[in-house]
């Protein structure tokens, strides 16, 4: 009927009122939300909260009624369409609160699976010792998980037969494998010893044929010729590792690469124009060394060449290039970050010294960041020292979130798709350090000066390079072993023993901050750093209760901590931040107490 037409709009009101509205003021909340009109008013004062006894007598009250022209017929309608309305909305609200249910229940389930594939860490490694072959050229597999000493037993025993080809990339620097000189600036420093002996220590695996440490060639009068010398090998450090079995071009080596200014060192700042010439120069190498394997391994004149099992790049720079190769070449890349350019960004904002445009024009930071976002974008595997990098340093990155990447594990475990998200694997793998070497101190600086007469061997030569800066060199001794760099915070150690009248008149304090020729050759930051110390060495008097010795070898350093430690002396970190803090475990083995400053990663 005509009439009726306005009780047909009451059906979709009642689909346009959404959630159920408070019974106490319903018409302020749909002013609240804008949608208030008088009809769909009615129409929720009617359908939520009729009686469903009085509409059936008002229902049978009209059809009672004989008469045509007495029967009220749109009351009979009416009632029709109100209980008619009100049936759907309660099957509605039904299929509703079922759905509901059945989410709830699934967001439940899949909440219990997760949290416990999450309490197996992911992304250290899973339980159980499950071993996989390494991926092969052709396709990006997944690298194989090795968690604990008894699998990768069982790996290296799997492996023994197989030729793996593998290359590490470290770009800046200067890199050898005796003798570095480390500390020599802000490039030479921990990581040149890490990947070192991470390629030397990789050339004596079971199954790995060779190993490629490429990095930048420098011939340069301002360093030594070796720096420019194509090819180095680095031996095994036990000669019981070499094996017969091994071709002509097995081994480790460090493999240097044209690139950047000719006859010029320069920071690692000023190389990322020419990351491009150096992946041209790699890829070259790669290619005539992986067809120089297939001939050696191979055999037969089949021509069949080995490709790399993996391409591991270290720092920014090197994770920038790896990728590349790693896209060109279709092969497994990981990445070690090292030191995180998000994180250091937001260090020296905290200092206040710089702003962000000259930290950026400084650091090339900015251009460092875009190269982990494309080395996380592209790396299987990430390694990392500690747990506080993963959380609080790589989270800072937009291609990774510790909770989602924790959350994928789980569905690749469970086999559930992705939908097309990755991220790469976090394994944290602490650096070691070499024990063989360390060798426990007897006696103390008394027990030495008394034995002058009949000594039993010579002391090191380093010990008497530092004693000379001394006064009193039977004061116990404060050791500080780090670079001149403003993040390692030297100089508040130097004001904070030269405000201690009664420190200085106990002890000495020795800063090995690297080697130097000359201040005017130092880096600006270096000499900055240097110079500093040096000043407050002359405001506080310091003379002949500090020391600063120019040049040490890397040999040299177990004796140092063994002249600390003879001295009844005290080891000190006081940087700022430390990517693992290793200073602090070689001091705590040649028993040397130690004091740091309160660093997360520690």
């Amino acid at each position: 009927m005509a009439g009726n037409d306005w009780v047909n709009s009451y059906l979709e009101a009642i689909l346009d009122v959404g959630q159920p509205l408070d019974d106490a003021r319903p018409s302020l909340l749909l002013r609240e939300r804008g949608r208030f009109t008088p009809s769909r008013y009615f129409v929720e004062e009617v359908i939520t909260g009729y009686d469903e006894t009085d509409l059936h007598k008002s229902w049978t009250k009209a059809v009672a009624t004989r008469s045509t022209q007495e029967r009220n017929t749109r009351l009979e309608n009416m009632c029709w369409r109100i209980w008619n309305l009100a049936r759907q909305k309660k099957q509605h609200e039904e299929k509703e609160a079922q759905r509901l249910a059945k989410r709830r229940l699934e967001r439940e389930r899949g909440r219990r699976e997760i949290t416990d594939d999450m309490s197996e860490e992911f992304s250290e490694g899973e339980k159980g010792d499950i071993v996989s072959d390494v991926s092969t050229h052709g396709i990006k597999s997944r690298l194989a998980r090795i968690n604990s000493a008894e699998s990768m037993e069982i790996w290296a025993n799997q492996q023994k037969g197989n030729k793996l080809y593998l290359v590490l990339i470290s770009l800046h620097g200067l890199i050898r494998g005796e003798n570095m000189e480390l500390g020599r600036d802000s490039d030479t420093g921990g990581q040149v010893k890490y990947v070192v002996e991470l390629a030397r220590a990789l050339g004596s695996m079971p199954g790995v044929y060779r190993v490629d440490l490429l990095t930048r060639q420098v011939s340069s009068p301002d360093v030594d010729y070796s720096y420019g010398e194509p090819t180095e090998m680095l031996t095994p450090r036990d000669s019981e590792d070499l094996s017969d079995e091994m071709g002509e071009s097995s081994g480790a080596y460090i493999v240097r690469i044209p690139f950047g200014p000719k006859d010029k060192y320069i920071p690692k700042e000023l190389l990322w124009p020419h990351i491009a010439e150096f992946v041209d120069g790699a890829m070259s190498h790669i290619i005539q060394m992986s067809n120089v394997l297939g001939e050696q391994v191979v055999g037969g004149g089949s021509g069949k060449p080995i490709w790399p099992s993996a391409i591991h790049g270290h720092y920014a720079d090197a994770g920038d290039a790896a990728a590349l190769l790693s896209g060109a070449l279709n092969v497994p890349m990981i990445l070690t970050g090292h030191s995180l350019g998000r994180d250091k960004l937001e260090q020296l904002l905290k200092q206040g010294r710089l702003s962000k445009e000259e930290i950026n024009s400084t650091y090339k930071i900015m251009r460092r960041i875009e190269g982990e976002e494309l080395s996380l974008d592209v790396s299987e595997m990430v390694i990392t020292s500690t747990r506080q990098e993963i959380d609080e340093q790589w989270r800072l990155y937009d291609g990774f979130d510790p909770i989602l990447e924790r959350k994928l594990r789980a569905r690749i475990k469970r086999n559930v798709s992705c939908y097309g998200r990755f991220m790469p694997r976090m394994v944290k793998i602490p650096p070691g350090m070499e024990f063989n070497h360390i060798v426990p101190h007897d006696g103390d600086m008394e027990d030495a000066d008394g034995n002058e007469e009949h000594p039993t061997s010579r002391d090191p030569p380093i010990w008497a390079e530092i004693m000379r800066f001394f006064s009193n060199s039977r004061k116990p001794m404060i050791l500080a072993l780090a670079r001149p760099d403003p993040k390692k915070n030297i100089t508040t150690l130097v004001k904070a023993f030269g405000e201690c009248r009664p420190l200085r008149e106990l002890a000495n304090l020795a800063l090995i901050m690297g080697n130097r020729d000359g201040i005017d050759e130092m880096s600006s930051t270096s000499s900055s750093v240097l110079l500093s110390v040096l000043k407050l060495v002359d405001k506080y008097d310091l003379y002949g209760q500090v020391a600063y010795p120019k040049h040490h070898k890397q040999s040299d350093v177990p004796d140092i901590y063994r002249l600390a430690a003879k001295s009844k002396g005290v080891f000190i970190n006081p940087a700022f931040i430390e990517p693992f803090g290793l200073t602090l475990i070689e001091a705590a083995a040649y028993g040397l107490p130690m004091v740091a400053t309160k660093m997360a990663v520690l």
